[in-house]
């Protein structure tokens, strides 16, 4: 066992690597006040898992929440937990957003939309691989994006069926985020390397307008086959996001906007001139590369909540 402390707002927050089981964790009682940092990170050495431990003001014991880490290797280093949402300037920021753009495959919503899509025409494994490079930031989106799509060139009879069988499946806590920031007057968008025909279901149960979705485009023929993808849309590419911020703080003179999301394309975003701060959200999958350039990590969108 290799244990090691990353600095967090309280002073040392443990970190371990294991290879033994998840009742070793059960011990570990990281002094955590909620008021300033919700969750601190362990990874397991197995890059299959990791478990996330709250302490909460309120919870009695131990809460423990299993995520996926999305392509991670073998060997990890050590998640921290990164700057707290308490923190005054991150809170300042955070309550005062004029703007929100949230990611959606894996943070809007708890599937990742193209291997969904994948699996219901029968590539789900081989698309769930590239899916996690494309994420993690190994390799270019656009090819991965490309590399995904040429495994099995879904149909729009594919899409339209799936959509009908499979509702999109809300990340827990995302509709009452979504809500509140609205009745805040804070204008929210949806920010995705997804797709538009996936995603404006998913918007429509947000009450998000169709105007302010971000998203890729499939392209079909006459018949309904498969022909590609609109590759002029910038979230087809690598740095796409970053740009359509950019846009949108241009259009609308935004000068307080906050990206959230999981994925290496989210965290492209906070570059200088595009989001003004990007918070990670691990509730469904774990980037260790993400949370690491992260502003505000958080495994619960209830966190959020609680602090506008």
């Amino acid at each position: 066992m290799v244990c090691s402390g990353a600095l967090g707002a309280t002073g040392a927050i443990p970190c371990m690597r294991s290879q033994g089981t998840l009742s070793r964790l059960r011990s570990l009682q990281p002094n955590l006040c909620c008021h300033q940092l919700s969750s601190a990170s362990f990874a397991l050495t197995n890059g299959a898992l990791f478990t996330s431990v709250a302490d909460q003001r309120k919870a009695v014991g131990q809460q423990r929440l299993r995520v996926r880490a999305a392509g991670a290797e073998p060997e990890l280093d050590l998640v921290k937990a990164k700057s707290n949402i308490m923190d005054p300037g991150v809170l300042d920021l955070w309550r005062n957003a004029e703007a929100v753009c949230f990611d959606v495959d894996s943070t809007v919503c708890e599937d990742e939309g193209i291997d969904e899509l994948a699996a219901f025409c029968g590539a789900g494994e081989a698309v769930a691989a590239w899916t996690a490079r494309a994420m993690g930031g190994s390799v270019p989106f656009e090819v991965a994006l490309a590399a995904r799509l040429d495994l099995f060139k879904p149909s729009a009879s594919d899409v339209a069926k799936l959509l009908a069988s499979k509702p999109p499946r809300l990340s827990t806590g995302i509709k009452d985020l979504v809500n509140k920031l609205h009745s805040k007057g804070t204008h929210v968008y949806l920010v995705s390397g997804g797709f538009r025909q996936m995603i404006e279901p998913a918007a429509e149960l947000l009450n998000i307008s169709k105007d302010r979705i971000y998203a890729n485009n499939l392209l079909f023929g006459e018949n309904g086959e498969f022909t590609g993808f609109d590759a002029t849309e910038p979230t087809s590419r690598s740095g796409g996001k970053a740009k359509v911020i950019e846009k949108i703080k241009a259009e609308f003179g935004y000068t307080k906007l906050i990206m959230i999301g999981d994925g290496a394309t989210d965290l492209e975003a906070r570059r200088p001139g595009g989001a003004d701060m990007f918070i990670c959200y691990g509730g469904v999958a774990v980037r260790p590369k993400v949370v690491e350039g992260s502003d505000v990590f958080v495994t619960t969108f209830t966190d959020l909540i609680n602090t506008l």
